[in-house]
């Protein structure tokens, strides 16, 4: 068979696999999904309103709420808790909030032993509350491996540990390639490197579900459907206004990451990205048994554009990235929240890494934006004289490291230094994105680099060295 007619082939398998598809994410199709809450009417007064209903703005009002119960909090949420992206990701709660071991060895050697062991606190920290408050996540501390499906992907992630060995950061271990295929078999495997602690795997929608039950047992007042629509001064306070009322509030956090911000300062500094998932239906025993995967391990390939995968608990594969669509002008639209081109790819490479589950068909597919900023990690600052903070940026490893950010808007709003607030990574932001249609065409130019990259041996061209030597980048 040629390898036109091979490819073609390959095609029509991964379009009939589509055909079952419910174009939702799979984990909000869900009966156990709670009821909005109601929207706010007239005005409201508290000493600390959040404005957000994702995991940033979710683990802020906790915490507030943890560190001074008697502290009066309100949230707001435009639409509803875990619709956006902490419904929607791929439920990868990773304990780096440097979004990695190589961007933060690129922008903070200095501090990377601590920003790690912040990292793995907050992460136990997180398994903490899961229990505490009796969260029904799925929560599983699995690990992640790193895959090489190249050589030279192989050749880097032996780089990656020997700097890490360096650097003094422990827990990482190379798996050469039987010893990967003894994990989870696929004949692209070539080697890969495991993290055997430092991610965590939860049903995503349900630990937002399950953080909004425990502010509002510590007496968190939400309202869904109440988007924020402007911020003012308001006497020694700040003012929030929703489309049937508005909030008089001591301080302000802002949580809406990928939405604009009420800040419009803060705007130029993050772009959305659109990334697509897929899961299959349950896997039988066998075709478990086929691929192995015994220990549940999440896993992502190495290359620039990069697929992640991992189990669900009722043995569902979810297969997601490569695409990373973003929009000119950096609108949100719902509509982009399908996109059938993609999943036709993403189910064409996922037979390719498991040509055993041959037949398989998916049965949910979605699209959402994520965050993103020029250094790939979440950045932090406030606004009118320290009564406003906000977290952005995460960047899509926002699962864990919203926690982190969550604890760094609190520190700034109580004007104490801490720790955290010390942090270069705290105290310096990213650089902002250029305007349009600059923007356009450096996302599409950078876009186009790594995709040559990825298939001519890791080789960076000139463009790329050039944003790397800036601190610029984009990615998935």
């Amino acid at each position: 068979m040629g390898t036109a007619t091979a490819a073609h082939a390959a095609t029509r398998a991964a379009a009939a696999s589509l055909g079952d598809l419910k174009p939702v994410p799979f984990w909000l199709d869900d009966p156990a999904r709670p009821a909005a809450l109601p929207a706010l009417t007239g005005e409201d007064r508290c000493d600390l309103l959040v404005v957000g209903g994702g995991y940033s703005g979710l683990w802020t009002a906790l915490l507030a709420k943890e560190r001074d119960p008697a502290r009066d909090v309100v949230l707001i949420e435009g639409r509803e808790v875990a619709w956006a992206a902490s419904g929607r990701n791929g439920g990868f709660c990773a304990a780096s909030l440097t979004h990695g071991l190589p961007n933060g060895l690129a922008r903070w050697p200095g501090e990377l032993r601590t920003l790690e062991e912040l990292g793995a606190g907050n992460l136990d920290a997180i398994e903490d509350a899961v229990a505490r408050y009796a969260i029904d996540c799925g929560f599983e501390r699995t690990g992640e491996i790193d895959v090489a499906t190249q050589p030279h992907q192989l050749a880097e992630l032996r780089e990656l540990k020997a700097q890490a060995d360096r650097a003094g950061i422990t827990g990482l271990e190379l798996l050469d390639r039987d010893a990967l295929r003894a994990e989870v078999d696929s004949p692209t495997f070539l080697g890969g490197l495991l993290d055997r602690r430092g991610v965590a795997l939860v049903n995503p929608a349900a630990l937002a579900w399950g953080l909004k039950r425990a502010c509002l047992d510590l007496g968190v007042r939400i309202h869904e459907n109440t988007p924020g629509t402007a911020l003012a001064r308001s006497g020694p306070g700040m003012a929030v206004r929703t489309p049937y009322g508005r909030v008089l509030a001591r301080q302000v956090a802002l949580g809406t990451n990928v939405f604009p911000s009420l800040l419009r300062r803060v705007r130029p500094y993050t772009v959305p990205v659109y990334d697509y998932a897929l899961t299959t239906r349950p896997l039988t025993p066998a075709e478990l048994a086929s691929i192995g995967w015994r220990n549940r391990q999440g896993l992502g390939d190495s290359a620039n554009q990069f697929h992640y995968f991992r189990l669900t608990a009722d043995n569902r594969v979810l297969w997601g990235g490569y695409d990373a669509v973003y929009p000119f002008g950096g609108r949100l639209d719902a509509a982009r929240d399908q996109r059938p081109e993609t999943y036709l790819r993403l189910a064409t490479h996922f037979f390719r890494c498991f040509p055993q589950l041959e037949g398989v068909r998916f049965s949910h597919a979605w699209g959402g934006a994520i965050d993103t900023c020029t250094r790939f990690a979440p950045f932090f600052g406030t606004a009118h004289e320290g009564r406003v903070a906000y977290a952005a940026g995460f960047t899509g490893l926002g699962v864990g490291a919203t926690r982190f950010g969550a604890d760094v808007m609190l520190d700034l709003l109580s004007g104490r230094a801490t720790h955290r607030t010390r942090l270069e990574m705290v105290r310096r932001k990213p650089l902002p994105f250029p305007p349009e249609p600059v923007a356009w065409a450096g996302i599409g130019l950078t876009k186009w680099s790594l995709a040559r990259a990825d298939a001519d041996g890791g080789r960076r061209n000139l463009w790329l060295r050039t944003m790397d030597r800036l601190g610029l980048g984009f990615d998935s």
